[in-house]
């Protein structure tokens, strides 16, 4: 795995030159895309998300498309739709701007239910479904959404069929201190960002090195106690007192895969229960829910699945 090691280091790198710190973000987006997986980020507005996934595609040399989802934002908006095309007499099937590589969905709650619905099959089965028609979307594929915890006016609530198909929901808070006035120093000249793009960051892989580099990380090991170790952890959402709806099968499997991801980027081809556990809450908070007397006592998602992987034996072979 010493090559997706290295390869993780120079995405990481070049990322940095242009975006400073939320290690996290960093982190839980590169392991969603070698895992094949989703992002959801929650954040206050102004944090650089738009500026990351730029950065990230430059670096990736990945097609970056962006989407911002209003309340009057049609399905059609998203995917596509026929156009008559006059000189041929037919109808012509126009990509709409889901048909990238990484796509920023701006604000994803602020859409309602039939405009997230278009992005269901998207994100399971990398495709469009168009007047019986299938279209597939370029590969790699990975979609970053955003939602602002803040303001709820004029939002809509993901359905869980949304949710459950984010690999990870990523929580991004403000910078440190430092790290504020390097952005300060870095940011502050008014040059054109277009231009800093081409002339600051470099281009390290492909998309055909990164489909590649996803198989890989497939093949790194999980032993039948570290799969029993994620099992349990899955189940045990479902019997939590303080949780009314608990994790899908499909928690384990982004268990998995992540672990795997996590694994390569260390430069080991075994995970270990150190790998489930980084990114037990990223992968799990948005597929649980608290249940109305949790709430009312104040505790938090994130808190309970703490205790709840505290309260479960880790492997020790």
């Amino acid at each position: 795995m010493r090559p997706i090691q290295q390869l993780f280091t120079k995405i990481s790198t070049e990322i940095s030159k242009l975006f400073v710190g939320q290690d996290e973000l960093v982190l839980g987006t590169l392991t969603a895309l070698f895992a094949g997986g989703h992002v959801l980020i929650e954040s206050v507005p102004g944090l650089g998300k738009t500026l990351f996934v730029r950065t990230l595609g430059q670096t990736l040399g990945c097609e970056f498309g962006r989407i911002q989802f209003t309340a009057d934002l049609m399905p059609s908006d998203i995917t596509g739709a026929p156009v008559y095309d006059m000189q041929r007499s037919e109808f012509r099937f126009r990509p709409g701007p889901v048909f990238t590589q990484l796509l920023l969905a701006d604000e994803i709650n602020r859409s309602p239910a039939k405009t997230h619905a278009a992005l269901l099959e998207i994100m399971q089965e990398y495709r469009v479904t168009v007047d019986g028609t299938s279209h597939r979307v370029p590969r790699p594929f990975l979609v970053l959404a955003t939602q602002n915890p803040l303001e709820s006016e004029g939002t809509y609530n993901l359905p869980e069929a949304q949710l459950d198909r984010f690999m990870f929901k990523l929580r991004v808070d403000y910078p440190t201190s430092d790290q504020e006035a390097e952005i300060l120093r870095m940011h502050s000249q008014q040059v054109d960002l277009n231009q800093r793009l081409r002339d600051e960051v470099k281009t390290v892989t492909s998309p055909d090195q990164l489909i590649a580099a996803m198989k890989l990380c497939g093949e790194v090991l999980i032993e039948d106690s570290l799969l029993d170790y994620i099992n349990k952890i899955v189940r045990a959402t479902r019997t939590w007192p303080a949780f009314h709806i608990g994790a899908s099968p499909r928690a384990g499997i982004a268990l998995m895969q992540s672990a795997r991801a996590l694994a390569a980027f260390s430069g080991r081809d075994y995970a270990i229960p150190d790998d489930v556990v980084e990114i037990t809450l990223p992968a799990m908070r948005h597929r649980v829910q608290l249940t109305a007397e949790a709430e009312i006592e104040g505790r938090t998602t994130d808190e309970e699945l703490q205790a709840l992987v505290r309260g479960i034996e880790v492997p020790r072979d």
